[in-house]
Protein backbone atom coordinates (compact mmCIF):
# COMPACT_ATOMS: atom_id res chain seq x y z
CA UNK A 1 0.00 0.00 0.00
CA UNK A 2 1.35 3.42 -0.99
CA UNK A 3 1.87 5.61 2.04
CA UNK A 4 -0.09 8.87 2.01
CA UNK A 5 0.96 11.86 4.07
CA UNK A 6 -2.08 12.81 6.13
CA UNK A 7 -3.40 13.14 9.65
CA UNK A 8 -5.05 10.00 10.99
CA UNK A 9 -7.45 10.33 13.93
CA UNK A 10 -7.34 6.93 15.61
CA UNK A 11 -9.87 5.98 18.31
CA UNK A 12 -8.56 3.85 21.15
CA UNK A 13 -10.55 1.66 23.58
CA UNK A 14 -12.43 3.38 26.40
CA UNK A 15 -12.05 0.21 28.43
CA UNK A 16 -11.63 -3.26 27.00
CA UNK A 17 -8.54 -3.50 24.79
CA UNK A 18 -10.41 -5.97 22.56
CA UNK A 19 -12.35 -2.97 21.23
CA UNK A 20 -9.26 -1.91 19.25
CA UNK A 21 -9.78 -2.40 15.50
CA UNK A 22 -7.40 -4.17 13.10
CA UNK A 23 -7.25 -1.01 11.00
CA UNK A 24 -6.31 1.15 13.97
CA UNK A 25 -3.48 -1.22 14.89
CA UNK A 26 -2.16 -1.24 11.32
CA UNK A 27 -2.18 2.55 11.00
CA UNK A 28 -0.44 3.04 14.33
CA UNK A 29 2.27 0.66 13.13
CA UNK A 30 2.63 2.41 9.77
CA UNK A 31 2.53 6.05 10.94
CA UNK A 32 5.76 8.04 10.98
CA UNK A 33 4.74 9.51 14.33
CA UNK A 34 2.05 8.98 16.96
CA UNK A 35 0.73 12.02 18.82
CA UNK A 36 -0.41 10.96 22.27
CA UNK A 37 -2.36 12.82 24.93
CA UNK A 38 -0.44 10.84 27.57
CA UNK A 39 2.59 8.92 26.30
CA UNK A 40 2.52 6.61 29.32
CA UNK A 41 -1.09 5.55 28.76
CA UNK A 42 -0.54 5.19 25.02
CA UNK A 43 2.72 3.34 25.66
CA UNK A 44 0.79 0.66 27.55
CA UNK A 45 -1.61 0.31 24.61
CA UNK A 46 1.21 0.13 22.05
CA UNK A 47 3.09 -2.48 24.08
CA UNK A 48 -0.02 -4.62 24.30
CA UNK A 49 -0.33 -4.70 20.51
CA UNK A 50 3.43 -4.90 19.93
CA UNK A 51 3.53 -1.53 18.19
CA UNK A 52 7.01 -0.03 18.15
CA UNK A 53 6.72 3.55 17.00
CA UNK A 54 7.80 7.06 17.89
CA UNK A 55 5.52 9.12 20.12
CA UNK A 56 5.19 12.82 20.82
CA UNK A 57 3.08 14.43 23.55
CA UNK A 58 0.06 16.35 22.26
CA UNK A 59 -2.30 17.51 25.00
CA UNK A 60 -4.43 20.49 26.02
CA UNK A 61 -1.47 22.23 27.66
CA UNK A 62 0.79 22.26 24.59
CA UNK A 63 -1.45 21.83 21.54
CA UNK A 64 -1.51 25.56 20.76
CA UNK A 65 2.28 25.50 20.46
CA UNK A 66 2.65 22.20 18.57
CA UNK A 67 -0.09 22.42 15.93
CA UNK A 68 1.87 24.45 13.37
CA UNK A 69 4.92 22.19 13.53
CA UNK A 70 2.82 19.06 13.15
CA UNK A 71 1.05 20.43 10.08
CA UNK A 72 4.41 21.31 8.53
CA UNK A 73 5.64 17.75 9.11
CA UNK A 74 2.61 16.30 7.35
CA UNK A 75 2.99 18.70 4.43
CA UNK A 76 6.63 17.63 4.21
CA UNK A 77 5.57 14.02 3.63
CA UNK A 78 4.94 12.38 6.99
CA UNK A 79 1.86 10.47 8.05
CA UNK A 80 0.90 11.25 11.64
CA UNK A 81 -1.61 9.47 13.88
CA UNK A 82 -3.36 11.24 16.73
CA UNK A 83 -4.72 9.31 19.72
CA UNK A 84 -6.22 10.40 23.04
CA UNK A 85 -6.09 8.48 26.29
CA UNK A 86 -9.37 6.77 25.43
CA UNK A 87 -12.02 7.11 22.75
CA UNK A 88 -12.04 9.29 19.66
CA UNK A 89 -9.67 12.30 19.51
CA UNK A 90 -11.49 15.61 19.51
CA UNK A 91 -14.46 14.43 21.59
CA UNK A 92 -13.79 16.19 24.92
CA UNK A 93 -10.11 15.47 24.18
CA UNK A 94 -7.36 17.28 22.21
CA UNK A 95 -7.73 17.19 18.44
CA UNK A 96 -9.97 20.01 17.30
CA UNK A 97 -7.22 22.62 16.97
CA UNK A 98 -5.05 20.31 14.89
CA UNK A 99 -7.93 19.23 12.64
CA UNK A 100 -8.96 22.85 12.12
CA UNK A 101 -5.45 23.85 11.10
CA UNK A 102 -5.13 20.87 8.74
CA UNK A 103 -8.41 21.84 7.08
CA UNK A 104 -7.24 25.45 6.81
CA UNK A 105 -3.98 24.42 5.14
CA UNK A 106 -5.44 21.74 2.87
CA UNK A 107 -3.87 18.79 4.69
CA UNK A 108 -5.75 15.51 4.21
CA UNK A 109 -7.47 14.06 7.29
CA UNK A 110 -8.82 10.58 7.88
CA UNK A 111 -10.86 9.79 10.98
CA UNK A 112 -11.38 6.12 11.77
CA UNK A 113 -14.70 4.99 13.24
CA UNK A 114 -14.32 3.43 16.63
CA UNK A 115 -14.62 3.65 20.37
CA UNK A 116 -16.45 6.45 22.11
CA UNK A 117 -18.29 6.46 25.44
CA UNK A 118 -21.29 8.59 24.56
CA UNK A 119 -23.02 6.33 22.00
CA UNK A 120 -23.04 3.12 24.11
CA UNK A 121 -24.36 5.12 27.07
CA UNK A 122 -27.10 6.69 24.95
CA UNK A 123 -28.25 3.42 23.39
CA UNK A 124 -28.10 1.67 26.76
CA UNK A 125 -30.10 4.36 28.56
CA UNK A 126 -33.53 3.41 27.23
CA UNK A 127 -34.16 7.08 26.43
CA UNK A 128 -34.97 8.40 22.91
CA UNK A 129 -32.02 8.13 20.53
CA UNK A 130 -33.48 9.76 17.43
CA UNK A 131 -32.47 13.29 18.47
CA UNK A 132 -29.84 14.10 21.07
CA UNK A 133 -27.47 16.85 22.16
CA UNK A 134 -23.96 16.00 23.34
CA UNK A 135 -22.93 18.57 25.94
CA UNK A 136 -19.61 17.10 27.06
CA UNK A 137 -18.57 18.55 30.42
CA UNK A 138 -20.70 21.36 31.79
CA UNK A 139 -18.82 24.62 32.50
CA UNK A 140 -17.24 24.38 35.94
CA UNK A 141 -17.90 27.95 37.02
CA UNK A 142 -18.62 30.77 34.59
CA UNK A 143 -21.68 30.09 32.47
CA UNK A 144 -22.74 26.91 34.27
CA UNK A 145 -26.07 28.21 35.62
CA UNK A 146 -26.84 29.95 32.34
CA UNK A 147 -26.26 26.73 30.42
CA UNK A 148 -28.38 24.68 32.82
CA UNK A 149 -31.22 27.17 32.44
CA UNK A 150 -30.98 26.92 28.64
CA UNK A 151 -30.94 23.12 28.77
CA UNK A 152 -34.12 23.07 30.87
CA UNK A 153 -36.01 23.90 27.66
CA UNK A 154 -34.14 21.42 25.43
CA UNK A 155 -36.43 18.71 24.01
CA UNK A 156 -33.66 16.44 22.74
CA UNK A 157 -32.04 13.77 24.89
CA UNK A 158 -29.03 15.28 26.68
CA UNK A 159 -25.63 13.62 27.13
CA UNK A 160 -22.96 14.76 29.57
CA UNK A 161 -19.54 13.58 30.67
CA UNK A 162 -18.77 13.82 34.39
CA UNK A 163 -16.17 12.74 36.93
CA UNK A 164 -16.99 10.65 40.02
CA UNK A 165 -16.07 13.63 42.21
CA UNK A 166 -18.73 15.92 40.73
CA UNK A 167 -21.45 13.46 39.72
CA UNK A 168 -23.74 14.06 42.74
CA UNK A 169 -23.36 17.85 42.44
CA UNK A 170 -24.19 17.74 38.72
CA UNK A 171 -27.19 15.46 39.24
CA UNK A 172 -28.44 17.77 41.99
CA UNK A 173 -28.14 20.83 39.77
CA UNK A 174 -29.82 19.04 36.86
CA UNK A 175 -32.70 18.14 39.20
CA UNK A 176 -32.93 21.76 40.30
CA UNK A 177 -33.15 23.16 36.76
CA UNK A 178 -34.81 20.29 34.87
CA UNK A 179 -36.96 18.82 37.63
CA UNK A 180 -36.17 15.90 39.93
CA UNK A 181 -38.66 13.63 38.13
CA UNK A 182 -36.82 13.95 34.79
CA UNK A 183 -35.75 10.47 33.67
CA UNK A 184 -32.05 9.77 33.27
CA UNK A 185 -29.33 7.14 33.30
CA UNK A 186 -25.76 7.16 34.57
CA UNK A 187 -23.26 4.81 32.93
CA UNK A 188 -19.81 4.31 34.42
CA UNK A 189 -16.72 2.32 33.50
CA UNK A 190 -18.05 1.69 29.99
CA UNK A 191 -16.45 -1.37 28.36
CA UNK A 192 -14.55 -2.20 31.57
CA UNK A 193 -14.90 -5.04 34.07
CA UNK A 194 -17.18 -3.12 36.46
CA UNK A 195 -19.35 -1.43 33.84
CA UNK A 196 -22.67 -0.33 35.30
CA UNK A 197 -25.72 1.67 34.25
CA UNK A 198 -28.14 3.07 36.81
CA UNK A 199 -31.52 4.24 35.48
CA UNK A 200 -34.31 6.23 37.08
CA UNK A 201 -35.42 9.79 37.66
CA UNK A 202 -32.82 12.36 38.74
CA UNK A 203 -34.05 12.17 42.33
CA UNK A 204 -33.43 8.40 42.38
CA UNK A 205 -29.97 8.74 40.84
CA UNK A 206 -29.00 11.35 43.43
CA UNK A 207 -30.11 9.01 46.20
CA UNK A 208 -28.24 6.06 44.70
CA UNK A 209 -24.90 7.84 44.31
CA UNK A 210 -25.24 9.52 47.70
CA UNK A 211 -25.50 6.09 49.32
CA UNK A 212 -23.05 4.36 46.95
CA UNK A 213 -19.66 5.99 46.44
CA UNK A 214 -19.30 6.97 42.75
CA UNK A 215 -16.31 5.40 41.04
CA UNK A 216 -15.06 5.67 37.46
CA UNK A 217 -15.82 8.14 34.71
CA UNK A 218 -19.51 8.77 34.03
CA UNK A 219 -21.74 9.42 31.04
CA UNK A 220 -25.06 10.96 32.03
CA UNK A 221 -28.02 10.66 29.69
CA UNK A 222 -31.03 12.82 30.54
CA UNK A 223 -34.43 12.90 28.88
CA UNK A 224 -35.37 16.06 27.05
CA UNK A 225 -38.28 18.26 28.05
CA UNK A 226 -41.62 16.83 26.98
CA UNK A 227 -43.25 18.90 24.27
Amino acid sequence: MTKINKLYLVPTPVGNLEDMTFRAIRLLKEADLILAEDTRATGFLLNHFEIRNKMLSHHKFNEHQTVEGIVLRIKAGESIALVSDAGTPGISDPGFLLVRECVKQGVEIECLPGATALIPALVNSGLPTDRFSFEGFLPQKKGRQTRLKELSEETRTLIFYESPFRIVKTLTQLAEYLGEERMASASREISKLYEQTVRGCLKELISHFTMNEPKGEFVLVVAGKKM
